[in-house]
Order: C-alpha cells, then sequence, then structure tokens
C-alpha cells in the first residue's frame, strides 16, 4: 500500500465497513487469474485489504503472500486465514518469486510519479511470463475523496504505456464502473498483462 497517512487512516478506521460493504463480491478478473494459474503456484496479492481475493486464491490451491500497508485490514485477513503481513508499495518485493501478481484497486493509491517504480518491482518479483492483473479508476489527475483518500487516475493509453515501458505485454482489457466505500459511481478498468 502506499503509505499516505490519510489513505491507511481511513482504511484502519473503515476497515470493517469495508469488509462488510464489498463481502463475497465478484473481482473482475479473478476468476481467469487463478484459472490461469497451475495450482501451487506462488502468488502475491499486493494490498488484500480484507483478504477477500487471498482467500479465494487459496482455496483454489494457490500459495499467496497476502500484503496491506492498513494495520486493520491486515488483521481482518488474517481473521480470514490469509498469511497477511504489512507492507507498503515501496518495500522491496524477492525477485522472481511469483507466478502471478494479483493488484486489485491498490496501486491507484501510489503517487504518479511512482508507478514506474512500482511497475519495475512487480515485474522483477514476477518469473518469466508471469501474470500481473491490476485494477485501477480511469481518469486525470490525482486527487483524494471525499473520504480523503489519494487516488491517481489513468487514461488506457497512459496505463497502458507504463505497463509496455516496465517489460510487460498487454493481453487483455476490461471495463465498467462501480460504487466505491466514497459512494460515488466511478470508471474502472483492469489490465491482464504478462511479464
Amino acid at each position: 500500500m502506499s503509505g499516505d497517512r490519510e489513505t491507511l487512516a481511513v482504511y484502519d478506521c473503515r476497515a470493517d465497513d469495508y469488509a462488510q460493504r464489498f463481502a463475497n463480491r465478484d473481482q473482475q478478473g479473478l476468476d481467469a487469474f487463478i484459472a490461469a494459474l497451475p495450482r501451487g503456484a506462488r502468488v502475491l496479492d499486493l494490498g488484500c485489504g480484507p483478504g477477500d481475493a487471498a482467500a479465494r486464491m487459496q482455496a483454489a490451491g494457490l500459495s499467496v503472500d497476502a500484503l496491506d500497508g492498513s494495520e486493520a485490514m491486515v488483521a481482518l485477513a488474517r481473521d480470514r486465514g490469509v498469511s497477511a503481513r504489512l507492507a507498503f508499495f515501496s518495500d522491496p518485493l524477492e525477485a522472481g518469486a511469483y507466478d502471478g501478481v494479483w493488484a486489485s484497486f491498490s496501486l491507484l493509491h501510489a503517487p504518479r510519479r511512482d508507478m514506474p517504480a512500482h511497475l519495475a518491482a512487480v515485474h522483477a518479483a514476477l518469473v518469466p511470463d508471469g501474470l500481473f492483473v491490476v485494477g485501477l479508476k480511469t481518469g486525470t489527475g490525482e486527487a483524494r475523496d471525499a473520504l480523503g483518500r489519494r487516488y491517481t487516475y489513468y487514461t488506457e493509453p497512459e496505463i497502458s504505456q507504463l505497463l509496455l515501458d516496465a517489460g510487460f505485454r498487454v493481453e487483455a482489457r476490461a471495463y465498467g464502473e462501480g460504487v466505491g466505500l466514497a459512494g460515488n459511481l466511478d470508471p474502472w478498468m483492469v489490465v491482464t498483462v504478462r511479464a
């Protein structure tokens, strides 16, 4: 997670609300991510939140490392049987360790200037041809939402170029919109790439 104090404070304060609001939601691309990896594959849930996706990955037979910058979210994930730990996007990742990395609407909290380094770190953490799925809100600029969380918005060409620059090749894109914790209807995209 981003080390932004205000963003983390919101997640620490609203962790239970977040977990209840989004429990058992259909996470765009998760089923395809799981299906694309062999049983026992090692994966990273980068910004795991309350651990819903990580728990589903574990139940499907994947070996999951889960990270989040919110202490409350890490506690909720652990309560679900997920081996989660407190970490930030800037913390080093083990090189060549993962068959897949799942970053569902987490990297959007990182400042734009840091995104190239974060994507390079994810690329280095993947095995050759490793799978990476990233979900982001679409738009332009950086802003705080009504709750005070920091967001960086991306256009499809912009994030595609950043992913290409980091050494990924784009396989698929999905688009939609949804209501988040702040109550706004926001457009989003999920991009699936290979290292």
